[in-house]
């Protein structure tokens, strides 16, 4: 009974072992080996690429996901990174059907935006293993109150950059916004190349509600940047980096985090969060509706919480970050500095917005689209950078002139054909009423 009971027991045992071969080997049959791109769509320098020996993570993520998730998932992955230089540009894009996407990291308001618009993916952002690195006051916020279409990549505000070698003490001293304003530095000053940030500099400097549903209000902001316009440069948003490390400018308006990045190749180089207030953003990462591979849009996200790639992006943007590890780490803390530090935590957007939060509820602004003022800003936006600094009756009467002095030519040149015409029509009559009565 014995021996029976134990060949039972083998042929039972490799029964089970030929049962989960067979199932092996059907599980390893429908992993095909294919390799799937994952478009990822980004800010410009937004990301840590491996230069200078730091992190490329990008290829960390592919590596991570082709080794451990691939099984999982069916297939390898490739990343496809591109970048845009606004949230307008960004969010044109994907609403004109140009590109379709899996990641895309916009700004507050334009989250805001591309929610209302139904644009965004909806899914439970706590269920990432990693979610739980970012901390509970960037949760749960005004644009995504249910946390069920992002999760914060990095935080900052804006405030201006100056070169100390080039602007006089006297004119930065009062810490305002209307030193972008200050004509002793024409053709030095740099503005931004985006409605919102400029028209933000304008009715930050007017102590204006940025998020106003008044017209009249825009147009104010308009007149202000009008008055602006001969003094600029130029319109830049990454060209900043190389005209203000290179001192081919002054003066500009810019985001903590970029300034500490130029600090770094120009000491000249200083900055302020302006006295009258100044906006006050977070970025954060999100799955476009259209996206095609929403889990691998989802492990991307997860990972870019988990503490390597976080601090890696964290040193490399320069910006300030929700994200606990980075916060906590030792590696983050030494590489960026106690100057970089006070900058990006040393201060709290109240604190920096007290004044203009006793005018008006917040200091952040709000989608354009949500508060019904899109395309009247988006109309102020282009006539401010079409127009140039001659009056609009110049224009209409150098284009009259042109169109009169034209039509006169032509209408010189058709009457002289015709008048041509004519005599010799007339003339070969004469002649042939002379050569007859000849």
């Amino acid at each position: 009974m014995k021996r029976t009971s134990l060949i039972i027991a083998l042929l039972l045992l490799s029964c089970l072992m030929l049962l989960t071969s067979c199932k092996g080997e059907e599980d390893n049959a429908s992993f095909s080996g294919e390799t799937k791109t994952l478009n990822v769509y980004n800010w410009g320098e937004y990301i840590s690429d491996g230069s200078l020996g730091t992190l490329d993570s990008n290829a960390a993520f592919e590596d991570y996901f082709n080794e451990n998730l691939a099984q999982k998932y069916g297939y390898y992955i490739k990343d496809n990174y591109t970048t845009y230089a606004t949230n307008e540009d960004m969010f044109s894009k994907l609403s004109s059907g140009a590109g379709t996407y899996d990641v895309v990291v916009p700004s507050d308001y334009m989250i805001e935006q591309m929610i209302e618009s139904d644009m965004l993916y909806e899914f439970d952002v706590t269920e990432l293993a990693n979610y739980s690195n970012i901390l509970d006051e960037f949760k749960g916020l005004y644009y995504d109150p249910s946390n069920m279409y992002s999760v914060p990549y990095t935080y900052g505000m804006t405030g201006v950059i100056y070169n100390t070698a080039l602007v006089d003490p006297e004119d930065y001293e009062s810490q305002s916004w209307e030193l972008l304003w200050n004509e002793k530095y024409k053709g030095k000053i740099l503005q931004f190349n985006n409605p919102r940030d400029a028209f933000g500099s304008a009715m930050y400097a007017m102590h204006l509600d940025i998020n106003s549903t008044d017209k009249a209000v825009w147009d104010a902001a308009l007149q202000k940047l009008a008055a602006q316009k001969p003094l600029v440069q130029g319109y830049v948003n990454d060209e900043i980096f190389n005209k203000m490390t290179t001192a081919s400018a002054a003066i500009a308006p810019y985001f903590a985090g970029d300034f500490v990045t130029m600090s770094a190749q120009n000491e000249d180089l200083a900055f302020y969060y302006p006295k009258e207030g100044t906006n006050y953003f977070i970025d954060a990462m999100c799955i476009p509706k259209d996206s095609k591979m929403v889990d691998a849009a989802k492990e991307y996200i997860n990972f870019m919480l988990s503490e390597e790639p976080a601090v890696a992006n964290a040193i490399y943007i320069g910006y300030a970050s929700p994200n606990k590890l980075v916060q906590e780490s030792e590696t983050y803390r030494e590489d960026m500095g106690e100057d970089a530090l006070d900058i990006l935590y040393g201060t709290t957007p109240d604190a920096i917005n007290e004044e203009y939060l006793k005018l008006y509820d917040t200091a952040c602004y709000r989608s354009l689209s949500v508060i019904g003022m899109q395309d009247y800003v988006s109309s102020l936006w282009e006539s401010l950078k079409t127009e140039n600094s001659t009056e609009l009756w110049v224009h209409v009467t150098c284009i009259v002139i042109v169109v009169g002095v034209l039509s006169l030519a032509i209408y010189n040149t058709y009457i002289r054909k015709k008048r041509s015409k004519d005599y010799r029509t007339r003339d070969k009559l004469i002649a042939k009423q002379r050569k007859q009565k000849a």
